[in-house]
């Protein structure tokens, strides 16, 4: 049945109606009080530029079961949710969302009660959000995240509690207006249950800040945030996503995802702000298009927990002290850089784990614990800064390392490459170069192939202290 809504006094009407209906807005409406649409019901617009429903003292649209919210602008103030659920049904049916611009958050939140949503949004642009607000964040490797523009949350801790997703051309923020919080943010219960399961997410641009203050070291953001008991089978950004705060990841997973695909730039501006960070399992990933990040303690890319099988940058930038291009602390497969690791800073702060702590700029660094099957870098591996290592591989393995280009420490007292703590690596046809300090320096650590090394360093080509 669908019902032509003119005026606030027609909507209050329909709303009351027992029989499920599709509230059709003709026009600008504005709300004084949230609406709630009952079960079945959906609303939309004629013609989303003049068809606004605004919020002007709090949320907006509460969803039950079976709701369709469709061709419309929504606006609320930005720390409102413009769009969230309500009900506790144990059965939520489908949740549309379609064609929809947005001021303020859209949070589909499912609780203790609710074991089945399906929910399907496409086309949606958040314009302005503030998503700091709201008490239910996850919490592990010591930090706490807060909740994003777009917000999807199993928060029932039912094991077999299931939120099935398809989100495509989500957008979020603008360029130097970014939605403040994370912008987009999938999260499950936990790890072994309470499930978001998505088998497609798209998304066009995301800008987001998440507005913590320097030094905080137990609360993060990030642009994509895939939260642990999530499943993605393929997500794919055909636009940019770039972050300007504070601990404010650009790319992070605790969760899992099958084929993970970047094809604009991934840009952090602020301080510890990594550009891709995994704590989850990665099956394939992508960078199609360069990692930069400008912030102190930002690196490019970290492997912290969980795995990556394969992984293709187009190239890793960092310009800030203590920002790491790419540093391994678990074991991974293949690993393959296009177009070189380049790092210009030299020692700073940055967060490791919820704790902050001085880093080196290296531009690949192995940690104990680290293990790369195949790493494979073209362009070459750079750094600019001093007192920083060009290539560490400190306590973890190589297996196959395949660089084209030099292996180049430029600052004062740089290394090029370094092999301690027992750390293992080949070294075979490479080239490296330490402009005013050492080329390859082996401290506890073993070589397991050298042949077609090329080391020139201006304090000593191959130094050895343990063979």
């Amino acid at each position: 049945m669908k019902t032509a809504i003119n005026s606030l006094a027609d909507l209050m009407v329909a709303l009351n109606n027992n029989a499920p209906q599709n509230l059709e807005i003709q026009t600008s409406i504005l709300c004084p009080y949230s609406i709630n649409l009952p079960v079945g019901f959906s609303i939309t617009g004629v013609n989303k530029e003049r068809c606004i429903i605004s919020f002007n003292n709090g949320d907006g649209i509460g969803l039950t079961a079976d709701n369709e919210v469709s061709n419309l602008t929504i606006q609320t103030n930005p720390n409102n949710r413009a769009i969230y659920t309500l009900s506790n049904h144990p059965d939520l049916g489908t949740l549309s969302l379609k064609n929809l611009t947005i001021t303020g958050q859209v949070q589909i939140l499912t609780r203790t009660g609710t074991n089945k949503t399906k929910l399907v949004a496409d086309n949606i642009d958040i314009v302005a959000c503030d998503a700091r607000r709201y008490s239910e964040q996850p919490q592990k490797y010591g930090v706490n995240v807060y909740q994003g523009a777009f917000t999807v949350y199993n928060f029932n801790s039912d094991l077999d509690s299931v939120i099935n997703a398809t989100l495509t051309n989500i957008c979020l923020g603008r360029k130097g207006a970014p939605v403040i919080g994370s912008g987009l943010f999938i999260c499950g219960f936990g790890d072994n249950g309470g499930w978001v399961i998505a088998d497609t997410i798209t998304t066009g641009d995301i800008y987001s800040n998440g507005m913590l203050p320097f030094g905080q070291p137990d609360m993060i953001t990030a642009g994509v945030f895939i939260v642990n008991g999530v499943k993605v089978k393929s997500l794919t950004h055909k636009g940019s996503v770039t972050t300007y705060g504070v601990n404010d990841m650009v790319l992070d997973t605790w969760g899992y995802v099958e084929k993970w695909v970047a094809e604009k730039p991934i840009t952090s501006y602020g301080p510890s702000g990594i550009g891709f960070v995994n704590f989850g399992t990665v099956d394939e990933f992508e960078a199609k298009d360069k990692v930069e990040t400008f912030g102190s303690g930002a690196r490019g890319f970290n492997q912290y927990d969980g795995t990556v099988k394969k992984a293709v940058f187009h190239s890793i930038i960092t310009h800030g002290n203590g920002s790491i291009g790419m540093q391994f602390s678990k074991a991974v497969g293949s690993i393959e850089v296009k177009n070189g690791v380049v790092t210009n800073g030299s020692v700073g702060e940055s967060l490791v784990k919820g704790v902050i702590m001085t880093l080196p700029a290296n531009a690949i660094s192995v940690k104990p614990g680290g293990e790369i099957k195949q790493l494979k870098i073209s362009g070459g591996i750079t750094t600019h800064g001093n007192n920083v290592t060009s290539y560490h591989v400190e306590g973890g393995i190589v297996h196959e390392l395949n660089v084209k280009g030099d292996i180049a420490a430029n600052g004062d007292d740089s290394i090029a490459v370094l092999v301690s703590n027992n750390g293992e690596t080949p070294l075979t046809n490479i080239s490296a170069v330490s402009k005013q300090g050492i080329a390859v320096k082996i401290s506890g650590g073993k070589v397991t192939d050298r042949t077609g090394l090329s080391a020139k360093g201006a304090k000593g080509n191959i130094v050895e202290t343990n063979q």
